[in-house]
């Protein structure tokens, strides 16, 4: 069994040929020019947009949901912006995994890591909470130039590529615990670790309550209470963005103070609070095409 700092033995077998060559041809992509890349990306996620329609619908009506005042040029413009984050997105994920981020540390800017190693110095284990960007697995390969950072993620269902994501994202991240990994995520936290998370998916399963979100009932975990509850540790919000030169700009909050509370829903309300202003701040690269709010506390059906 693979541990959080193994990937274990990689599944070979003839079902996962088909797997590997796709590994291996975002292996080869992975080491193209980033100029290229992010040209690339941009073709990309126009053709994205126009073959993945639902995707492309569920887009739209959370851009509506969550933008009313944008006249509808504006949002098809944004809807635009975000299909396109998307395409480089996958550049990003790919070099993030197997390829150099030389070239994107250039004009890189850090801000508030002061914040985290004032938590940490205090002998306290670390929650870094992000959202779901297009930037999420770059930026964080970015932070841990700087710091030790484990991550939390959902594991993916074809061996294969589980394999060689986990594989990729230990050649940087100190550990990678999956969502069902609590207790030794909790341990790692418990020993003074830096632990990334990112709780603004609506869940299939755990505790999870409606919380505010652009004004919407949202279902929210309340995992960052839980964790940060079980092993004592502090709680801050990482904010990141590609700027539109290619550049990225990093940031790190205070921690969160009286963290947690006896309330978890009011706690996972500030969480989702510190992430709605990620997205605000930069818009076009908050994963949109997620159904964010498909459970409704009145039962109401947002999506079609």
């Amino acid at each position: 069994m693979p541990t959080p700092t193994d990937a274990g033995r990689p599944p070979l077998g003839p079902r996962h040929w088909p797997t590997w060559c796709g590994i291996g041809a975002m292996a080869l992509l992975a080491r193209l020019p980033w100029s290229w890349q992010r040209a690339l990306g941009r073709a990309l996620g126009a053709l994205l947009r126009r073959a993945l329609r639902a995707r492309r619908e569920v887009a739209a009506r959370n851009l509506a949901l969550c933008f009313p005042d944008l006249d509808p040029a504006a949002r098809t413009r944004l809807l635009r912006e975000h299909f396109a984050a998307l395409g480089i997105g996958l550049f990003e994920f790919a070099r993030a995994w197997w390829g150099s981020v030389a070239p994107l540390r250039r004009g890189l800017t850090l801000e508030g890591l002061e914040h985290l190693q004032a938590a940490h110095a205090a002998g306290r284990g670390v929650i870094v909470v992000s959202g779901h960007f297009t930037t999420l697995e770059v930026c964080g390969r970015l932070l841990c130039d700087h710091v030790p950072l484990a991550g939390m993620y959902r594991p993916h269902a074809e061996p294969a590529m589980e394999w060689a994501v986990k594989r990729g994202r230990l050649r940087y991240a100190a550990a990678m615990f999956t969502k069902q990994e609590l207790r030794p995520a909790v341990k790692h936290l418990k020993a003074g670790g830096l632990l990334w998370y990112a709780p603004d998916q609506d869940p299939s399963r755990g505790e999870a309550v409606f919380v505010p979100f652009f004004g919407r009932p949202a279902h929210s975990l309340t995992s960052t209470h839980q964790l940060a509850r079980l092993s004592g540790a502090a709680v801050l919000a990482f904010a990141h963005q590609r700027r539109a030169d290619g550049s990225y700009h990093l940031r790190l909050s205070p921690a969160f103070a009286d963290f947690p509370s006896a309330d978890p829903a009011a706690d996972t309300a500030r969480v989702m609070a510190a992430i709605e202003d990620m997205a605000r701040a930069a818009p076009a690269q908050y994963l949109w095409i997620h159904r964010r709010f498909k459970r409704q506390p009145d039962g109401v059906r947002l999506y079609d």
